[in-house]
């Protein structure tokens, strides 16, 4: 009986760097939570900080940092939107629903990103590819 080679475990600096990658990922993600605290530029601001400054160490993290940059991009243009609707009372209602959709969506992303899938957005212009 002849018994094919097993296939040798990733060496530990490679799965260091795989779950250095996931870490920085999922922290792009979250770090739009900040916007709870700072709402505007709370949103957008740390989640753009953080993909121009890790871009470069490994295509995973620009992929996620563009995702997560075009969906606060996206829902800052809502917000706008339903700003303006306020002056008819409806806005309201539609900034509620934007912020527990932002929260939630952000959510799902950063545990998607920690276990190394990619999650796309519902919602999102992509303004940058």
């Amino acid at each position: 009986m002849e018994t094919s080679p097993s296939p040798s475990p990733l060496p530990p600096a490679n799965i260091s760097a795989i779950a250095n990658v996931r870490t920085w990922s999922a922290f792009i993600h979250a770090s739009a939570l900040l916007g709870v605290l700072l709402h505007f530029p709370g949103h957008l601001l740390p989640p753009l900080i953080l993909w121009l400054i890790k871009r470069d160490e490994a295509p995973e993290l620009d992929a996620h940092g563009k995702e997560a940059v075009n969906f606060q991009i996206s829902m800052l243009i809502y917000n706008a939107v339903a700003a303006v609707f306020c002056l008819v009372l409806v806005g309201f209602v539609f900034l509620a629903v934007l912020w527990v959709l932002n929260t939630i969506f952000v959510i799902i992303a950063a545990i998607q990103a920690s276990d190394g899938k990619f999650y796309r957005y519902p919602m999102t212009i992509r303004f940058i590819q």
